[in-house]
This record gives structure tokens, sequence and C-alpha cells, in this order.
């Protein structure tokens, strides 16, 4: 029996239930957030500490490394591993219980730092490390690295905010371990093994006292190797805060007792302005005397990408210069807070002050956008981690960022540095060329030389996100060799047999080891869509994803889509993550091995929506509905397709043969069992075929006059809901446009798209582009009614067809709000007291965006509550068989529950014809389309 077959049989006779040995599992999880790809030999997710118990006893007995992994935002390469991962994510993730009076939490691993913080705000109460992935990392993974954050300078590292840990040691030892809120205890007389302690460690720390106190604990940001400065005598000999940072390499956590803090009452943001980025750094040691709860820095390679990915607006007006601190003080005496960042923005070169919470938001969201975008350099190459995380002692940072910038430029690399500028730490990612030859050797030496370099400060290789695999191999150069032997020392007390994630930290992996990118082949040949902004090459598109794990993230509060089949099943396989990774090891061909027609591609793909919520909401730009497009087409080229692939994806020429017999058609699609024939869903209701369609009644109608405006009758619009278009060229007419149609019905090929009949898709939207040409050409806009269609004609279009062709369409195609605002002096009808609950279709949101259509609305005195996600219908997903149960679990996810909880007589704003859909099919009431809206209070 193979080691993995083996190992699986005896977790399951043991009563480990979760474990998951097929191929896509394995796929998964062969990468977290970094740059490595390790393919575990299986997977298992536990229910309870004695899981976890089980799981390392066996493993040790078999002789199979085992790894921890919570959310998998490991950017150092710490959550991956060759033997069995074992995911905490799945069931270990409560919070056991919140007592106020002591402000403390006891939480199981896998709890996601959000939902914490969810739990403890009701008795006003917060956990305080807030690092940038705190909607899906783990308290586990913030643990096992030591996170930190923006307000390190006010709530401390993870480790000061930790005061008891239960784990199981590599060697089996149940380890239950308080941290030390009380004096520090005689050493001499402290009964080690009583508090869960291998006795051997006091030995190991008084034998190298003297290595301890020089090396280690010397500034606040030091997170690299082991944290040996708590055995110190004077520290207490705190073993608990000794396994915060340790990687996963000594003990497996099963519980955490955490502290809990308040938040202050007022807050104020001070923008600071700087010539330079090292200027910035120069200035942020003099914050500290202000004591700030945060002090971040960025310059304007950031702002600027933040503007180009997300439109000038994204970025508020900022105090001259090129580079900023961002500084937060904080107190719970408003005067006294305004007094303190009065004084820090007296230090500045040009301030600005902000007290409002909104307006400070918009502010930090710079920063933290900007974060999540700088997987593109400013070049416009694939950016890495790797170097991502040193820190030196803040009065060194100044004179740090002038060589590191100068180490760049002598490597002829860029990217968009930022970082916690108070804590002298900086996040950086560089578009070092992996996908090249000569890649990995360029790869190795920048890093050795960066780490020299950051050695020769005082600093630290790592300043949060631990050393992983990108930095271990580089411990000797900030480390004296009794350092490096007190390392191999501890671990050998706790895992002597090196089953808990070896290769990291002792006994290292070269740091160019098991790179992802290097062993992903390009694939240009034969690709049906153009991947613009990959270099035509699908492999770097779905290497796009580097593991951040948003996807996995509830992003609809804010109005965000992505990822809604993740939301309702809470399956990695679900995840854009998930189904990215799935595709990278197709391309590697190793674990996935059958190429475009790999049953795991399939099976990750399946539950994919094609809402294209990533490809706005992903910070890499991960686009899963082209990727989708393409599997299903290069799978299914000259073969027979799924029944659905000619019922729902080529719906336009149905439609078009149900206009001529419209009642026949209706009467036909009501016999029992013909939908099912054609592969929907039987809890599915079908819509109706208009009686007359839009264009027959365009067309005998007479014209106004006014401004040309060209309507693009899509599909939907036309067969279906004919009274959408006759609503739209009202309102355009009283807006003193002249509406027209093209001669010939047109199609955008959407339903082709998505069901990956691209070579058709191609054909019938260039028959469509080319029609709209002439109109495009003479400068009159283009106005699309239905979103997703929209959608096509300004994005997919631009990937299927010559660009030079289909650019100047898209460019001159608008939404109906994005026509009317920019028409001078229209005003929209008053609707005050109008209550609205929107549900954005997925691709307006993607694509075009919709924060013009709230503004219109609200600018007309309507109350509008924008909603987030998707509606789950999303064209033809939710209609076929086996996806009925995911689509209705997405609406229920923010959709339905709103409209339950609408009074009545709000409207229920939704232009998608999916959408409309999904609301009639699994309510009582009706969406209605902005024009119809508008229309309705037309004089």
């Amino acid at each position: 029996m193979d080691p993995a077959a083996a190992l699986a049989t005896d977790l399951r006779r043991r009563g480990v239930t979760d474990v998951l040995d097929d191929s896509t599992s394995r796929a998964l999880h062969s990468s977290d957030a970094s740059l490595y790809r390790v393919p575990p030999l299986l997977v298992a997710r536990p229910r309870s500490a004695e899981d976890v118990a089980t799981a390392v006893e066996l493993c040790a007995r078999h002789g199979v490394p085992l790894t921890a992994r919570g959310g998998g935002t490991s950017v150092a390469g710490n959550a991956i591993g060759p033997g069995l991962v074992l995911d905490f994510s799945r069931h270990l993730n409560q919070v056991l219980s919140v007592d106020a009076e002591t402000r403390s939490a006891v939480v199981q691993p896998g709890v996601v730092q959000a939902a914490l913080q969810r739990a403890a705000a009701p008795y006003g109460l917060r956990f305080g490390p807030d690092p940038s992935t705190h909607t899906r990392c783990t308290i586990g993974g913030m643990i096992g690295n030591n996170a930190c954050g923006s307000r390190t300078l006010g709530y401390g590292r993870t480790s000061d905010n930790v005061t008891g840990l239960k784990a199981v040691a590599g060697d089996g030892t149940a380890l239950d371990l308080p941290g030390l809120d009380l004096p520090a205890p005689d050493l001499p007389g402290l009964d080690l093994p009583a508090r869960g302690a291998p006795a051997a460690l006091r030995d190991l720390a008084m034998a190298n006292l003297a290595t301890i106190r020089t090396e280690f604990g010397r500034f606040g940001r030091q997170m690299s190797g082991y944290a040996l400065e708590h055995l110190l005598p004077e520290r207490g000999f705190d073993v608990a805060r000794l396994l915060v940072g340790s990687e996963g390499t000594l003990a497996v956590l099963t519980e955490a007792t955490v502290r809990l803090v308040t938040d202050p009452a007022h807050r104020a943001l001070v923008v600071l302005g700087y010539a330079d980025i090292a200027a910035a750094g120069d200035a942020a040691p003099g914050v500290l005397e202000h004591r700030p709860t945060a002090c971040e820095g960025i310059d304007a390679r950031i702002v600027d990408v933040v503007r180009l990915r997300r439109g000038p607006g994204a970025v508020p007006p900022l105090p001259r210069g090129a580079a900023w601190l961002f500084v937060e003080v904080a107190g719970d005496d408003e005067a006294e807070v305004l007094e303190r960042a009065a004084r820090v923005a007296a230090g500045g070169e040009d301030a600005l002050v902000v007290t409002d919470p909104a307006k400070a938001a918009a502010l930090w969201r710079i920063r933290e956008d900007g974060a999540g975008l700088s997987g593109r350099s400013p070049a416009g190459r694939p950016a890495h981690a790797g170097w991502e995380d040193a820190a030196v002692p803040p009065a060194m940072l100044g004179r740090y960022l002038r060589d590191f910038e100068s180490l760049m430029a002598s490597h002829g690399l860029t990217g968009l540095p930022y970082g916690h500028f108070g804590d002298g730490c900086l996040h950086i990612r560089l578009d070092v060329p992996l996908d090249r030859p000569g890649g990995r050797t360029e790869f190795r030496e920048f890093l050795v030389a960066a780490a020299t370099l950051v050695a020769g400060y005082g600093g630290s290789l790592s300043g949060e996100h631990g050393d992983g695999r990108a930095r271990s191999e580089l411990l000797p150069l900030m480390y004296s060799q009794a350092a490096i032997d007190l390392f191999s020392g501890v671990k050998a007390i706790f895992d002597p047999g090196d089953v808990l994630n070896p290769g990291v930290l002792v006994r290292p992996r070269p740091l160019d080891a098991d790179l992802r990118v290097p062993a992903a082949r390009p694939v240009r040949a034969g690709l049906a869509l153009a991947y613009r902004h990959d270099g035509g090459d699908f492999g770097q598109a779905v290497h796009r994803c580097t593991g951040v794990g948003k996807c996995r993230a509830d992003n609809t509060a804010a109005g965000g889509v992505m990822c809604p089949s993740y939301l309702a099943t809470r399956e990695e396989k679900d995840s854009t993550r998930g189904r990215a990774r799935v595709l990278q090891e197709m391309i590697n061909g190793s674990d996935v091995s059958g190429g475009w027609r790999s049953p795991e591609v399939h099976e990750a793909l399946d539950l994919c929506l094609s809402c294209k919520g990533c490809a706005s909401d992903c910070p890499t730009g991960i686009d899963m509905a082209a990727y989708k497009s393409e599997v299903l087409h290069q799978t299914y080229k000259g073969r027979i397709r799924p029944v659905t692939h000619y019922s729902l994806g080529r719906l336009p020429r149905w439609a078009r043969l149900a206009s001529r017999m419209p009642r026949a058609a209706n009467a036909l699609m009501r016999v029992p069992g013909l939908p099912a024939l054609a592969g929907v869903d039987r809890r599915r209701s079908l819509p109706s075929f208009a009686r007359e369609t839009f264009r027959a009644w365009f067309e005998r109608r007479q014209p106004a006059e006014g401004r040309p405006v060209m309507l693009f009758v899509d599909t939907f619009t036309d067969h279906f809901a004919p009274e959408i278009g006759r609503a739209t060229v009202k309102v355009l007419e009283a807006a003193g446009y002249r509406p027209r149609i093209s001669a010939r019905r047109q199609c955008c090929a959407l339903t082709w798209i998505s069901t990956g009949q691209l070579d058709a898709a191609r054909a019938i939207l260039g028959r469509t582009v080319a029609e709209l040409a002439e109109a495009a050409g003479q400068g009159v806009p283009i106005v699309g009614m239905e979103p997703s269609c929209t959608a096509v004609l300004r994005s997919d279009a631009l990937e299927l067809l010559d660009e030079a062709v289909a650019a100047p369409v898209a460019g001159m195609t608008r939404t109906l709000a994005e026509l009317l605002s920019d028409t001078p002096g229209w005003r929209p009808p008053p609707l005050d007291g109008v209550t609205v609950v929107a549900q954005p279709h997925c691709h307006h949101h993607a694509v075009m965006g919709w924060d013009q259509d709230l503004r219109l609305l609200r600018e007309a005195g309507a109350r509008v509550s924008r909603l987030g996600g998707c509606c789950g219908l999303a064209g033809n997903f939710g209609v076929e068989k086996g996806h009925h149960d995911v689509s209705v679990a997405v609406a229920e996810h923010q959709l339905l529950p709103a409209i339950r909880q609408a009074e009545p007589g709000t409207a229920v704003l939704a232009d998608g014809f999916s959408c409309r859909t999904q609301i009639a099919d699994l309510s009582d009431r009706q969406g209605t389309h902005l024009a119809q809206l508008l229309a309705d209070r037309l004089p």
C-alpha cells in the first residue's frame, strides 16, 4: 500500500473522518499565498483536538510530514508541505467563549480574525492585531506567524495578545501553556513539566543566555527565527510566546486564549506628504513620540496603480508630495486626540487632518487597495513575494529604503513599496522574471543580496509574515552559528522526529526549490481568447492568482461579488483561488494530468457562476469566467457538448424562432418533461416569450427628434422584456435623444461565451461589432439595456476580436446611467420618498461599475440600499440541473433576506434579466429596471 493510502486508512480507522486523498484536494492545497508549490500526499480537516493528536501520532509513526494550515494566506510558504496538510478552516473554526470581565476569548485555530471581531463586538471589545488579510486569515495562522498589521503600535503583535495555548508537540506531547500576565516567576523553582513545557528547554535556555540576550528581541519587528527572548528568566520563561511565530514547526495548535481590547472613543487620521519614500521613512521615527496607533507609508507608485485600476475617484485629495505617511492617533479624550493630531501635522512638509470616519476610511482604502494590487509591478509584470516583509529598527528605515531602492535598480527590478513605517517594516512584491530562463538564479541572487543588506542594518528578514520556505535558508546571514544551533536544539526538544513542517526554519529547503511559476509552461497555442494583459499566455493569466484568498472572504457588505459559490459551499474548490490552483496544476501536468478535459478541472469549475466578480474584486485581476469559457471551448471543440450548451447556450436562436409564434412556443415550454430534456432543473419556471418583440414595437413607431443614440437591442430585452426597451426609449427621448436601432438583429453572443462555444461567439459578436462600428465611428453613443450584454461589448469583445476593431465600439458603449449622467442639463425625475433595494448585476459591477447608477438614484432623492453578491441565477447557471441548490443558497446570502425585510412599496431594482428572473422565481416580488423606475416618474 502506498504511503498516502496507508496513512489515510489509519486516520479513518482511528476516527479522523474528513480525509481527502483525491487529486483535486491535493491540487487545491499545493500552494498558499506564496511562490511555492508542494503537493501534499493527502489533506485532513480535523473536527476536534483528538483528531489533531491522532494525526500527529500517525504521521510520526508513518514517517509522513505534517503541516498545519488555516486560511492558506501564508506569503512565505509555511502552510504547504509534502505530507499531510491539516486544514483547520473547515471545522475547528469556532469562538468558544468571550469573557467581557477578563477581556479575553477562547478560540479554535481555524476561526477567522473577522469572525472573532464579530463575536467580541457586542461586548465593546476587539482583538488588537489586524493584518490586511483579516477577512480570511485565521487566528491559528496569525499565531503561527506572529502576525501584526497596521495598528501594532497601538495594540501590539499577536504574541503580545496571547494569554494561553493548547497544542500537540511533534513528539505527541499535549501542551497546555498559560501566558505570563503575572510577575515573572523565579526560574529555578518553576515546575516546568506542570506548566506543559519540556524540561530540557530550561537547560537549553540557561546554557545560552548570552546568545539569547544579545541576538534576540532587539526591536519589535524582529520576527525571523524562533522568539527565544521569551525563554529569558527576566521574561518569565514564557513558552506560550515562544510558540507564537514558530510557523507550525514545534507544535500544532488546538486552542488559544487571546486578550481583547476596547476601541478608543475618538480617532484622527493625519496624512503627511514628503518628497519621496525615503524621506517618509526618515520622518517616521519622529512621529512615534506622539503615541500613534498606526504609522503607515506609501508612495506615488501605489497611488498611481489605484487610480489606474479603480479610477481617479478612488484616490481622494492628498497633501503635496510623492510619498505619504498615514498616521492615526486615538484616545478617549477628543480634545487631547485633536491636539496630538495637530502636533503630528506640524511635523510634515504638507499635511491633512481627517476626523470624519467615512473620509478617513476612503483614505485608508488607498493603502488597502494598493497593497492588494501590488501583484503587478509598475512595469506591468507579475510581481512576486519572497522579499516582501523585511524590517529594520525604525531609526534606520530612511537609510535602508535608499539602499534598497538602489539594490532594486541594480537588479533591474521594480515594485510597489508600502509598509508599517512606524515599526520599520517594508512590504513589496518584485517583478523577478521567474518565467524566463535564468529567473530562478536572479531570484536567489537578489534575495541573498537583500538579506545581506537588511542584516547590515540590524534588521530582520521577516517583520510579520514568517520565514517559511522563502527566507529560512537566509537565517545564517542574520544570526550567528550559535543562534542557528539553538534553533536546532529547540526543534529537537519539541519535534525530535522532524514531523512538523520540515524544511522551514530548521534544516531549510533551498529558497529557490519548489517554486511554482518556473514549473509552469507557457500556454499560447490554439487559444480562443487573447489574454491581452498576460502576453497571450493562459498560463500567466491563471498564475495571476497569488493565493491571498480574498475570494474566501465575505466581501458583500461592501458591495463586492466575489466569490458567491464559495460563500454558498465554504469549500476551497469553489473559491476563485481553488479553481486557479487546479488550473495551475493542469498546466504543470503532474498531479492533474488530463489537460483541458481533466476531471479535476471540471469539478473545480462546475459551480463557477461566471459572475466575473473576481475580475474586479480580486486584487490580481483573475477572470475565472473567461478561464472557464476557455476550458469549455478547448474541452468540447469538435465534440458532443452537454445538452444545456445547445438549449441554453444557443438561446438567442430559439428565441428568434419563437418570436414567429410566441403563444405556441410558450405552450410548448409548459409541456411536462420538456424542460428537463433540455437540461433545465424541474424546480425552475421558464420565462415567457413576449407576444411582440421590442424591435417590432420600435419599428412601427414614429421616431423623435434629438441627439442620436444607438440602442443595442439584446435578446433578453427584445424577446422576453420589451417593456424595458420601451421604458428606455421614453427616458432617452425625455432627455433629448433620438434613439435608433440597427437595421439587422444583432447578438452579443453572451450565451455562447458562457458555455465555451467561442468560435461561434467570435463570428456572431464580430458581425454585431461591425454593425455598430459605423455609429461608434460617428461618435454616436451605444446604450446597452441588459448589463451582461453591455459588458460583452465593453470587455469580452476585446478578448475575442481584433482589438483595433472592437475598441471603438467598446469605447462608445454606455449604460443608461452613464449616458444620462454625462448629458448636459439633464436632471433625473424626482424619486423623493422612494426606497430602493438594488441588486446590481454581477457583470455591471465587474465591468462597468455601479457607482454611477448609485449617484443618479441618490441625486434623484431615492433612499438606496445596495446589495452585494450575486443573485445566484447567473445566466444559465442556476437553471441547469445540479445547480439549483447552490443557486438558491447564493440568493439567500443577501438578496432574498433583503427582499423579505423590505417594506411594501419598496422598489427592487434589478437591471439584469437573470436577477429579475431569480427574484420572481424565489420571492413574491418583481424586479424593476432603472429605465422603468425613471420612466414611471416622468411627467
